[in-house]
């Protein structure tokens, strides 16, 4: 898939999707999921594989006894949440290491996790809505690795996306919402993913879905996400003005936040 035209003039770079995540890809769109060849792939590539496995071993996952190999990895946590562990160590392999993208990197693997077991409850595709809650906040590190002299100060200055992004258009003419939703679609990540992270701050900030997006139940997904991690107490309130956006049962909504919620909570107790 192509990156937006006038994103080019803009001379800010996208990275090239890694050929390892070119690969599980093909494999992830496979009628029958071969998990053997989705192992051996991965242990293809030496330091993705230790990345993924020191990711599968923290507390996030909260596995009783240290899993040693990505297959051991695949049999307790499954498929998706491997593959999208993998897509989470390439994303970030593809930017430099520097301390104030932890934040940004951290949330991705809480927001992914939640919004993966939330869409395969809810019966949205659950690998769009892991990948979108991996990649929401990527533009960051796109406009980070720009100008790493000043972005940094934008980060600071900003307490909310929502000023962020007026902060990104003056000073690169774009803001990270729309580079990140460029990313997903040069990586091919569904549609629904993309135009999920492309409007996130929009619908954080407004509750309001655009008219014209289509494909809803990620982005909703998203907004619960978004809820449980930053304004608990409004849970109901949000899910009661973004469910019915999405066609989504309010009540049903409710229930898989709070039980994927138990899940993390129980996962990072026991991990500690």
């Amino acid at each position: 898939m192509s990156v937006d035209p006038q994103l080019r003039t803009l001379d800010i770079e996208i990275p090239t999707q890694p050929e390892v995540l070119v690969k599980l890809s093909l494999l992830m769109a496979a009628e029958d999921i071969d998990l053997q060849a989705i192992s051996a792939l991965v242990e293809s590539d030496m330091a993705l594989a230790a990345a993924v496995m020191k990711a599968v071993n923290s507390s996030l996952y909260g596995l009783r006894g240290r899993v040693q190999t990505v297959h051991q990895a695949l049999t307790y946590l499954g498929m998706r949440e491997v593959a999208a562990i993998t897509f989470e160590m390439g994303l970030r392999a593809a930017f430099p290491a520097a301390a104030e993208l932890e934040p940004v990197w951290g949330r991705a693997a809480k927001r992914g996790l939640l919004m993966g077991r939330m869409g395969q409850m809810l019966g949205i595709d659950p690998w769009a809505a892991h990948s979108a809650g991996l990649f929401e906040e990527c533009g960051k590190a796109v406009l980070y690795r720009h100008a790493p002299q000043h972005y940094p100060a934008m980060l600071r200055a900003a307490t909310r996306d929502a000023e962020l992004v007026e902060l990104e258009r003056t000073a690169f003419g774009v803001s990270h919402d729309a580079l990140g939703a460029a990313l997903c679609e040069s990586w091919g990540l569904a549609p629904a993913a993309v135009a999920s992270v492309k409007h996130h701050v929009e619908v954080q900030a407004s509750m309001t879905m655009p008219e014209a997006m289509q494909r809803r139940g990620v982005s909703a997904v998203s907004m619960i996400a978004w809820a449980l991690m930053n304004h608990a107490d409004q849970l109901e309130a949000i899910a009661g003005q973004i469910a019915p956006q999405a066609q989504l049962d309010e009540g049903l909504v409710l229930r898989a936040a709070r039980r994927v919620s138990e899940q993390l909570q129980t996962a990072q107790e026991h991990g500690r």
